[in-house]
Order: C-alpha cells, then structure tokens, then sequence
C-alpha cells in the first residue's frame, strides 16, 4: 500500500466533483453529519456526544455500503479522515460486550475508510499511467523536435559559415574601426585629461587671484593702519621730545641748587676750620653750626634721591623712543614690501588673463573634435547592435525549451508533495491500527561511528532497504557475510538529528495531557547512545534529547490550553534503580543511599486498583516551569551512578526513571483528565569479555543483565499470551508492569552500534526489539475522572 501511495499521482479537482455528483442526496446528508461529528472532536467537547454522533453516522454509512455494495460512491475528506483516526473511543470497565461492540463498529468504518483508500488509491495509479503515456509522448514529441533542431542546426551551421565569412570580413573592418575608435578614445581622453586639468588650472589660478586680490586688501588696510600708527608715533615722539627738554630743564634747574649748596657746604667747612680754636667760647655756635650742617646734609640726600629717581625715568624715556623708532623702521620696510608684492601680484594676474584667453580657444577647438569622434562612436555602437541581433534569437529559442523544462518540473513537485501527504495518512492509520491492536511500538536508532570504533578498514555491518514498502522502516545486519533483515516501525540511521526523532514521538507525548498513560524507554548494549537519546546535551539546543524536548513540549501546549479552560498540575519524581536497589535521586538527605554497606531507606513499588504505580517515601516536587524541571534534572545527573569500563568511558551502571503526572482540570466542562509520563534510560547490557568489569563494576554488571533478562522473560511470556507473567522477579520489571501488561502507550528505543566489533550484541538487541514490537498489551484507556485518585494509605510522600 505504501508503494501504491508514493506512486500516486494528484487527485484533480474535477475528479473530485464529480465523485461528490454521483453520491445521492440522502448519502450527501448522512456524510455532513459525519464530517460535523468529526469536528466536535477537535473543539474539545464532551465525548460521550461526539461517540454517539460517530456511531450513528457509521452505523448508518456501513449499512448502506452492505446492502447497496455501493462503498465507492462514499467520499471522505481529510478532515473526516482525522476525525475517525483520533476518535477515541469510551470503554465501559466491565461492559466487554459493550466494548467489543464499539471496537467492531470502528472497525467497520475504518475498512470502509481504508477501501475507499485503496480505490482512490488505485485511480490515482491509473493517473499516474495516463500521466505516464502524456510523458511519454512528450518525450516522442521532443525526439522529433529534436531531429527538427538538428536540421535546423545544419542549415544554421551552413548560415553560420556563410556569416563567418561576412564576420570574418566585418571583424577585419571592426578592427579597423576598434583600433580608430580606441585611438579616438585615447584622444578624447587625453584631451579630457588635458580640460580637466586646465580646468583645475583655471580654478586653482582663479583662487589664488582671489587670494592675491585679499592680500592686496589686507595689506592696503594694514598700510593704511600702519601711516596712522606711524602718525601717531610721530606725534608721541614729539610730545616725548617735550617731555625730555623739560626733564633737561629740571636736571639744570637740580644741578643749580647742588652747586649751591656745596658752595654753602664750602663755607661752613671753612667757617668751622677757621672757628676751631675759638671753640670754647664759640660753642654755642658751633652747635648751631652741627644743626644746621645736619639739615643741610638731609636736604642733600634727598637731592640725590631725587637725581637718582630723575635719571632712571629718563632711561627709561631712551629706551621707550628707541623701541619706538625700532618699530616705525620695521613698519616701513613692510610698506615697502607690500608695495613690491602688489606690483608682483598685478603683472602675474595679467599674465594668467592672458594665458586663460589661450587655454579657452584651445577649449573650443578641442570641443569640436569631440563631437566628431561621438558621431563615430554612435555610428560603430549601432553596428555591434546589428551584430548581437542573431544571438538574441538564439537566446529565445534556449529560454523555450527551458520552460518546458520548468514546467515538467513543476508537476513532479507536485505530484511528490501528493505522495508525502499519502505518507501521513498512511501514518495516522497504521498509528491507529497499532493502537487497537495493542503493540509496542518500536523505534530504531543507529549512533554515529565515532573515531574508536573499529570500522575504518572493514566494510560497514549495518545497511538501509530502499524499496519503497521497507524506506525508513527497515535494517539489515550483516554478519559473516549472511544479512538479517528488520523491521520495525520507524528506523532512525545516524545521520538523524535529536529533532527528527523527537518529531516522530511528539504525538506520543501529547497524549500524557489527553489523559493517557505514556512510556516511552532507550534499551541497548552500553555504548550505543541510549543517554544522548533520552537526556542529549541540556546545554547546547541542538543536542538537547527527548526528555527535556518532552517536558518543553508539554509546558507549552499546557500554557496554549490555559485559553481553552484547561489547568493543569504537574508532579515529578526521578529514581533510579541500582543493585536491584531503589535510589531517589532528588533526596536531599545523603543518608537515603547505601554508604559503606550500611542499608538506607528501604522504598517499596505498589500498584493500586485503577492501575496506578507509586513508590513509597518517595520525593516528589510540583513542578511549574521548565527552569525548575532543568535544575532537577542536573541535580539528578549529578546523584546518577556512572562508571568508566573498556567500552564505555561513562557507562550507565542504573536504570534511570523519571516520572511526571500530570492532572488536568477543565472549569468549563467540568471535565478531570490524569495523564503519567515515564521516560526511562535502561543501563546498556554488557559481555564481561569485552567491558572487563572487576569489583564493584562487576557486581554492577550482573545487576544489570540479570533484570535486563528479567524483562526479556516478561516479553517472552507476553509474546506468549501465558497466564502468569514475571514481572516481580526484577524491581524494573514491576516497575514497568502498568507500561508492558496494561493500559499505557508505550514506545520502545533499540539503540544500535555501528562498530563491527558489536555486531552480535546489536542483533541480540534487533531480536529483542522484534519480539517486543509483536506484543499485543490491550488497547489504551483514558483516564477521566470524576475527581483526583486517592493515594495509597501506606504512600508516605514527601513533596520538595
């Protein structure tokens, strides 16, 4: 059937019409309440309404197709289609008759369905034959046109020959003219050149006549303010000439009285030498004469003060007349400097009027001898315009067969995307058929070859099927030359990123807030990418696995639902079970654990009436945001028990569990939903000959395969359908009896090693997963109820 959808080609719209004419009137009513019964079930309404209106239309749509035989005239559209894939249908607990009556009644219409596929299914491959026989006649078609091109072609190489003969003689002519042109061009640019630089020349001569016309100013206006400064030093040095007479008078005048009083000084001197031997009787005179002598003395030094203060202003005067004189002499040179550069300025001005005058006439002359060579030049363009013609029609002969080209490539494009839309349908309905059987669904997954593995020189041990029934579902093993084919229902090879496998399970996920209990477990020897399936790289986005997508998922329809009514509580719990022994890894108190070989807490599974798994003293934290999830489980990887051995540098030594429940409440219809997600990573079985465990690494080992072939026994006595089931021969097989003997969807991982090395454990572990995926557990029941289940009285949890 797979083969048949792929090869299948579009459904045209008249096609459908006319299916849709065909069906009677009363038909055509009975299908729109089923199409209106199959939307209901999207709104979120109660289901009970939704059932009873499915059933009527089926009852009604399979009773006509058995009287009348007339089943090809029904019509379904994609959304009935998905109303009768997702129905899910209201099991009474005790009512098995009630049950089995609703199952067959589903049954019938999905054979109706699947009919009414197959038909379509089969006019699409007389489509695809008519699609066919037009291919090929399209392809007749362009034999013919291609027998036609290649005549063409010769009588166009004849044509050709003849034109590249004309070229030949056009191109000795071009060439004649390109060279002409190209001297033309060098002209024109060098006489460009030659005006541009005048140009800059006239520019750069204009600017330094307004420069030298701006100096001539300033330096007008500076001798002019140099005459009126010479004026003014003029007048100040005459009235400095005043002012020095007059201190010559004065020094006379000073001089005069000096003279005098040292003539007075004379006298006394000679009135006291002559008045000593009268000095007795002339004493009193004498005294007269020392008072006198003393004023006489101050007066002549404050004279001399005087004199003294009189000389330095008059140095000072020298000095200032001096400067002054200095600068009247500078001034005038500069006068007569300026006088000189004026003159300079003027004759180089009318010399460059002059030389301007020329420089313009040779302008002109060059102008003109442009305007001849553009002439030319347009003249030899509308000749390469004349020769570039019959390239054209060349071009539109190419772009027209390129166009068709387009255009059947445009059809197979579509008729692929026809194909990938079967591919989904057919995924739904081979989902819903497993879900009615009951299987374990089983995913495989083979990791990357890393550097260590052994592969480099032997040929590869694992290869894909690519016929269409086994694409993307099938492996081959190879060992010793003889090849052992699986399948299962979805192959991942090791090219396929954590977001492609984590799309294949996101459906699955969802269905823990429906209400349904969820599985999902990594199985595998150690070593082939169970950890990086389920946990990946928290770290770096792209490498995150499927439990921290699961848990984002989750949180984000949660927070979408919130609009429709719907809240929900979140609990989690993780645990691990190590030595047959139950570890909580979100215990705060250390003593929970075996130290030094002294027992800890002892905590026990229990399952109660409506199926339900708890573990007594048990931590369990409420959880509300992804930040918090992500904290609980880094603390958890943190407490996990992992150890190095020759196969693995960090093997897995414990089953890791992590559980969350999820409650969900709808205010508006009063409608209670309880989902649980369990998300396992399994420790990888192992042979002592290759991990080399010793010690304490060995116990762990036999831990591991012993409840590891526990749960082999408990497949095999599934597979069986045997009365009695072994689940409580291992902590994790009854740990995991509600995921394997009851109601829960439950997905299986078998990771998968490339090395060459590993071929026997991978088919050991291929057999397993073929085994699991034959075992038929029952069909999933929702959880809806009327209020939240009580826990166990003996259930001592303690919430973080």
């Amino acid at each position: 059937m797979a083969s048949r959808n792929q090869n299948r080609p579009p459904r045209s719209p008249s096609s459908k019409k006319e299916g849709v004419e065909g069906i009677p009137l009363d038909k055509r009513r009975r299908i729109a309440m089923g199409r209106t019964g199959g939307a209901t079930n999207v709104e979120r309404k109660p289901f009970g309404s939704v059932n009873r209106k499915l059933d009527v239309t089926a009852t009604s749509d399979v009773g006509s197709c058995a009287e009348g035989s007339d089943c090809g005239n029904v019509e379904f559209t994609k959304e009935e289609v998905d109303a009768l894939v997702n129905e899910r249908l209201k099991m009474k607990k005790f009512d098995h008759k009630g049950n089995l009556e609703l199952v067959s009644e589903l049954n019938a219409r999905l054979k109706v369905c699947i009919k009414w596929f197959q038909k379509r299914d089969e006019s699409h491959v007389e489509e695809e034959g008519k699609l066919q026989i037009a291919l090929d006649a399209l392809e007749k078609k362009c034999t013919e046109t291609e027998a036609e091109m290649k005549n063409k072609e010769e009588r166009f190489s004849a044509t050709i020959s003849e034109l590249r003969q004309d070229n030949a003689c056009l191109q000795e002519r071009l060439s004649k003219e390109e060279s002409e042109k190209l001297d033309a061009i060098a002209c024109h640019r060098k006489e460009n050149e030659a005006r541009i630089a005048l140009e800059a020349l006239q520019a750069s001569l204009s600017k330094d006549l307004e420069k030298a016309q701006q100096d001539i100013l300033a330096a007008n206006q500076r001798a002019s303010s140099v005459d009126d400064m010479y004026k003014r030093l003029q007048e100040y040095n005459l009235s400095l000439q005043q002012y020095n007479s007059k201190l010559h008078a004065e020094l006379e005048v000073a001089r005069e009285s000096l003279k005098r009083v040292e003539k007075e000084k004379s006298t006394i001197v000679e009135n006291h030498s002559t008045l000593r031997g009268r000095y007795s009787s002339l004493q009193d005179q004498l005294n007269l004469a020392r008072t006198a002598q003393d004023e006489a003395l101050n007066q002549k030094d404050t004279l001399a003060n005087e004199v003294k203060c009189l000389r330095g202003e008059l140095q000072q005067v020298r000095e200032d007349r001096d400067r002054q004189v200095a600068q009247v002499q500078a001034l005038t040179s500069d006068v007569v400097k300026y006088k000189e550069s004026t003159g300079e300025s003027c004759a180089k001005l009318e010399y460059l009027m002059e030389k301007t005058k020329s420089l313009e006439e040779t302008c002109s002359s060059q102008r003109e001898q442009i305007c001849l060579l553009e002439h030319q030049l347009t003249a030899a363009n509308e000749m390469l315009k004349m020769s570039d013609l019959s390239s054209i029609e060349t071009r539109t002969e190419f772009e027209k067969q390129k166009r068709t080209v387009r255009e059947l490539q445009e059809r197979l494009a579509e008729t692929e995307n026809q194909l990938v839309e079967g591919e989904k349908l057919r995924k739904k309905l081979h989902n819903t058929i497993l879900e009615l059987k009951g299987n374990i669904r089983v995913f495989c997954r083979v990791r990357p070859v890393l550097p260590d593995d052994g592969a480099g020189s032997e040929p590869p041990v694992i290869s894909y099927p690519t016929s269409t029934e086994a694409l993307g579902r099938g492996i081959d093993v190879i060992q010793s030359g003889q090849k052992y084919p699986f399948t299962f229902d979805k192959v991942f090879n090791h090219d396929a990123s954590q977001q492609e496998v984590f799309v294949e399970i996101s459906q699955l996920v969802q269905s823990a807030l429906d209400g349904y209990k969820v599985c999902i477990f990594a199985y595998g020897q150690t070593g082939s990418g169970k950890t990086y399936t389920m946990m990946g790289r928290p770290e770096a986005p792209e490498q995150k696995g499927l439990i921290p997508r699961s848990l984002e998922q989750i949180f984000q329809t949660s927070q979408s639902l919130m609009a429709q009514g719907w809240k929900y509580k979140m609990q989690a719990s993780m645990l691990e079970i190590y030595n047959e022994t139950i570890r909580d890894l979100l215990s705060t108190n250390k003593s929970s654990s075996t130290e030094n070989g002294a027992p800890g807490k002892q905590y026990t599974i229990k399952h109660d009436a409506n199926g339900n798994t708890y573990v007594t003293d048990l931590t369990i934290v409420d959880v509300c945001r992804m930040e918090e999830i992500s904290s609980l489980l880094r603390q958890a990887a943190q407490s996990r028990s992992v150890g190095k051995t020759q196969m693995n540098e960090q093997s897995s030594r414990s089953h890791f569990v992590f559980t969350l429940r999820i409650s969900g409440v709808n205010e508006g219809t009063e409608q209670q939903v309880q989902g649980v997600l369990n998300l396992i990573d399994l420790a990888g079985s192992e042979r002592l000959s290759r991990s080399g465990a010793t010690g304490d690494r060995l116990k762990e080992t036999q831990a591991i395969n012993r409840s590891l072939s526990c749960l082999s026994d408990v497949i095999f006595s599934l597979a069986k359908k045997e009365d009695h089931v072994p689940f409580r021969n291992s902590k994790l097989t009854y740990l995991l009896q509600p995921c394997l003997g009851g109601d829960s969807k439950t997905l299986m991982f078998v990771n998968i090693s490339p090395d060459p090395a590993s071929v026997g454990e991978s088919l050991c572990s291929l057999r397993f997963a073929a085994r699991v995926n034959a075992c038929e557990i029952g069909i999933p029941r929702r959880q809806m109820l009327a209020q939240m289940p009580a826990r166990p009285a003996d259930s001592r949890l303690s919430y973080g």
